[in-house]
C-alpha cells in the first residue's frame, strides 16, 4: 500500500512510477512512440511492470519491454525479472534490463531495435495544476480509479540512429511521444487515438498541407468507468495546436453529441467550452500488445500506429478553427463495445 505522502507525490508526477509499495494485482507501463522524418520508421516502445501477476504457481511480478512495428503491425513482448526493472517516483527515469528511458531520450538493447535516440526538444506534459492534476483532471486524485493516464508529452524533436533489425535507420528530425497508464486494469471496453502527425487543410491555425501543423497533437479515449457499485461512460480528448491545449473531458463540462463504433470507423462528436470537435478514425488491422485486463493479466490488445483520424475544431461561435487528417495514429478499440455505448456519460 502507498504512503499518503507517496500518493500525493504521484498525483504531482503523472510521468513518474507509482507503484512503489504497491503489492496486490498492479501494472504501469510507458508507451514510448518513435517515428521517423519521412514517417517510413513508426515504431511503440513500451517498458513496464506487472506486480502480483496470477498463475498456476501463485502470484509473480515481472518486468517487460513491448515492441510494436507500427507499419506491419508485427508485436513482440519480451520479459525480464522484476529486479531487472528501476523507475523513478519523481520523474519519468525507467530502466528495463539495459533498456533505459528519461527525459533525454532513450537507449534500447532488444532484437528488433538497438541504439540511442535523443529526444531533441523538451518534452510537453498535460500541464499539472492543483485544480486539474493532469488529463485526469479532479478523476486523478481519487485513489479507488482502476485505471490512471498520463500524458509524458504531446511531441517532441528526435535525433539519433537505431538498428532497425539489422539495418541502420536514421530518425534525425523525426517526431516522438510518449504517454502512460497504471492501476489495477484497463478498462472493459475503450476507444483510445493518438497522433501528432497532423496535416492541416484549413483553419486559422495552418492552411495548406502540413503548415501550422508542427505543434500538432491529438490524445482521446472513452471507457467504461467503474464508479462506486456502477460505472459510466467518461472520455478524455486532448487537441493541443496553434500553442494552446483545447479540452474536451467528462470533468470539465464537455458534453457527447454522437459516438459510433462500426467494423471500419470510430466518429465521435463532442462539445465544451472549447468548442465542437469532430472525429472520423478509420480502424485498420494492427499488432497485438500484452495488457492488464480483469480476465487476465496478459489478454491480448489489437493496437496500430497506421490510423487516419480526420478532424474538424469549431470555436465557440461556430467559426473553424482547424480541419485535417491526423496520420500515424494510434488506435485501440477494445472489449464490450456494446456496453460501452449503451453506458450513460457522464
Amino acid at each position: 500500500m502507498r504512503t499518503p505522502a507517496g500518493w500525493l507525490r504521484g498525483v504531482r508526477h503523472p510521468e513518474a512510477y507509482h507503484g512503489r509499495g504497491e503489492r496486490r494485482a498492479y501494472f504501469e507501463g510507458w508507451y514510448v512512440k518513435l517515428v521517423s522524418a519521412d514517417r517510413t520508421r513508426r515504431w511503440a516502445v513500451i517498458p513496464g511492470v506487472f506486480l502480483g501477476l496470477e498463475g498456476d504457481s501463485g502470484t509473480a511480478d515481472e518486468a517487460f519491454v513491448q515492441v510494436l512495428d507500427g507499419l506491419s503491425g508485427r508485436s513482440w513482448y519480451h520479459r525480464f525479472p522484476v529486479d531487472e526493472f528501476e523507475a523513478s517516483d519523481l520523474a519519468f527515469e525507467v530502466r528495463v534490463g539495459p533498456n533505459r528511458f528519461d527525459a533525454s531520450g532513450a537507449t534500447l538493447d532488444l532484437p528488433q531495435l538497438r541504439g540511442r535516440v535523443e529526444f531533441a526538444t523538451p518534452m510537453e506534459p498535460w500541464p499539472v495544476t492543483l485544480r486539474e492534476p493532469g488529463i485526469m483532471g479532479w478523476y486523478g486524485a481519487v485513489p479507488f480509479m482502476e485505471c490512471f493516464h498520463g500524458i509524458v508529452s504531446f511531441g517532441h524533436a528526435l535525433a539519433g540512429e537505431l538498428e532497425v533489425e539489422g539495418e541502420r535507420a536514421s530518425f534525425d528530425g523525426g517526431r516522438g511521444y510518449i504517454e502512460k497508464d497504471w492501476g489495477e486494469a484497463f478498462p472493459a471496453g475503450y476507444v483510445w487515438m493518438a497522433s501528432n502527425h497532423v496535416d492541416v487543410d484549413a483553419g486559422a491555425d495552418g492552411g495548406d498541407g502540413r503548415a501550422g501543423a508542427a505543434d500538432a497533437s491529438l490524445i482521446a479515449s472513452v471507457a467504461i468507468i467503474p464508479w462506486l457499485g456502477g460505472a459510466f461512460r467518461g472520455f478524455i480528448i486532448g487537441f493541443r495546436h496553434g500553442g494552446r491545449l483545447h479540452k474536451w473531458t467528462t470533468w470539465n463540462r464537455a458534453r457527447e453529441r454522437r459516438l459510433e463504433i462500426t467494423d471500419t470507423h470510430v466518429r465521435w462528436a463532442v462539445e465544451g467550452p472549447d468548442g465542437t470537435l469532430e472525429l472520423e478514425a478509420e480502424r485498420r488491422r494492427g499488432g497485438l500488445l500484452h495488457a492488464p485486463l480483469r480476465s487476465a493479466m496478459h489478454r491480448r490488445v489489437e493496437e496500430t500506429l497506421d490510423a487516419s483520424i480526420s478532424f474538424r475544431h469549431l470555436a465557440p461561435d461556430g467559426t473553424l478553427r482547424l480541419a485535417g487528417t491526423a496520420e500515424c495514429a494510434g488506435l485501440e478499440v477494445f472489449g464490450d463495445l456494446e456496453r460501452l455505448l449503451a453506458t450513460k456519460a457522464r
